[in-house]
């Protein structure tokens, strides 16, 4: 090894950088969440990457995988422990309760874009930081609006051009039919106890439930005979699922029941559902979500109903074109000698001024090279100035695809402007 290798840092296993030009799927990404969810009045909420571990132990269940293998906690100086937020809406139970926004009209409606972080194998559209987007609703428990949740993430994705998609959804019951229900399913999965993976038999006797979150074969041919609980609900719950079904009917989304869908987290009640495209093949889930209407209180709140969803912006921009959105035309301002660099810098502020995007290379008074950066910049027009140019109060400019030049005088710029930029 020399000295080179010795002395190379490299990024965590399981962070990515990102930059020019994949950095453009994310910029127009970010652009369409803020854009869209603003339709249906959400208000973006930024909470601090890292919070108080209890935050999360009792939040998203101190049994589920998260907790016990995923997250990334650590004490602080003064031995306080703390966690990078593996999830985003205990956070935004917390900060609203923090700050008092509980106690103003309801509903609340928050979304969100940023990083969390999850000690697991990074694989295809996840890393172990990662980004997530998300949507909270807050003190509305109607199916109605569950529906229309679920609608949003459904357009949100179509509009993205998002392929081949199905929406699954089920009911995972409440804290009145579920714990009968999860004392069945215990009792028929401790049947089949030695045939389930060892990670199923752990959860037979701690959350059964998410045994249907298994993606070992020999465990989902087991558990399909297991019961489920979409045939155990309350009469409230039912009601609630049915509404669910005939709202998302109303508003003509396309869906199937799956009573395997059960969500990764403690906090869900009655809706759950997830969306996965086919475009990528094994790696089909693109988001998730369904209702907590327990959270808020769990965390020391009013008793108050949520429903929303996430998802990881990694796997969305695997799905998405090589060039989304509609790209800025670039100028390259180039000029002869030095003598001329003040005329070509005040050009170039002109373009800034009209918010177009110009670029001066100032290290070189070789035109070649100039058009060589121009090419590597991939500006679509060079404007030239030249002794002559000057001279007249003319700009020539060269087409960079075509290769085509023609001059115009300086009073017809904003003309040209407007009718090619």
């Amino acid at each position: 090894m020399n000295m080179s290798e010795k002395n190379k840092t490299n990024a965590p296993k399981g962070t990515k950088d990102i930059f020019y030009p994949e950095i453009k799927k994310w910029q127009y990404l970010e652009d369409h969440i803020r854009h869209f969810f603003s339709q249906f009045l959400y208000r973006e909420i930024r909470t601090p990457i890292f919070e108080h571990s209890e935050l999360f132990q009792r939040g998203i269940g101190s049994e589920t995988e998260m907790v016990q293998k995923e997250m990334y906690t650590f004490l602080d100086k003064a031995d306080r422990s703390l966690t990078l937020r593996p999830e985003n809406t205990a956070s935004v139970v917390r900060a609203a309760l923090e700050n008092n926004l509980f106690n103003q009209m309801f509903p609340l409606r928050f979304f969100y874009i940023g990083p969390m972080f999850r000690y697991e194998k990074p694989q295809k559209g996840r890393q172990r930081q990662f980004h997530q987007m998300g949507i909270e609703v807050f003190g509305d428990d109607s199916a109605g609006v569950d529906a229309e949740v679920i609608y949003s993430a459904y357009r949100f994705l179509e509009i993205l051009n998002i392929k081949d998609m199905k929406l699954k959804v089920n009911s995972v019951g409440c804290r009145e039919c579920r714990p009968g229900f999860l004392s069945k399913l215990a009792s028929e999965a401790e049947k089949h106890h030695d045939q389930l993976c060892p990670d199923c038999q752990r959860k037979v006797h701690t959350n059964p439930l998410r045994i249907f979150d298994c993606k070992k074969q020999t465990c989902i041919e087991i558990s399909t005979h297991f019961p489920v609980m979409i045939e155990n609900l309350c009469s409230g719950c039912g009601e609630h699922f049915d509404q669910l079904k005939t709202s998302l009917s109303n508003l003509a989304v396309t869906y199937t029941v799956d009573p395997r869908i059960v969500r990764g987290l403690d906090y869900y009640v009655r809706t759950a559902f997830e969306i996965t495209s086919g475009q990528l093949g094994a790696q089909d889930a693109v988001l998730g979500g369904g209702r907590y209407d327990d959270l808020v209180k769990e965390l020391g709140g009013p008793d108050v109903p949520g429903t929303g969803f996430a998802a990881g912006l990694e796997r969305i921009i695997l799905h998405l074109d090589d060039t989304p959105g509609k790209e800025k035309k670039i100028i390259l301002v180039a000029y002869q000698n030095q003598a001329i660099e003040t005329q070509a810098v005040k050009l170039a502020k002109t373009l800034w001024e009209k918010g177009l995007t110009a670029y001066i290379n100032y290290n070189s008074r070789n035109m070649k090279k100039q058009f060589k950066r121009g090419d590597r910049i991939d500006a679509h027009f060079a404007f030239i100035l030249g002794e002559d140019e000057v001279q007249n109060n003319t700009i020539s400019i060269k087409n960079m695809e075509s290769k085509e030049q023609f001059t115009i005088k300086n009073e017809e710029l904003d003309q040209w402007l407007k009718k090619n930029l």
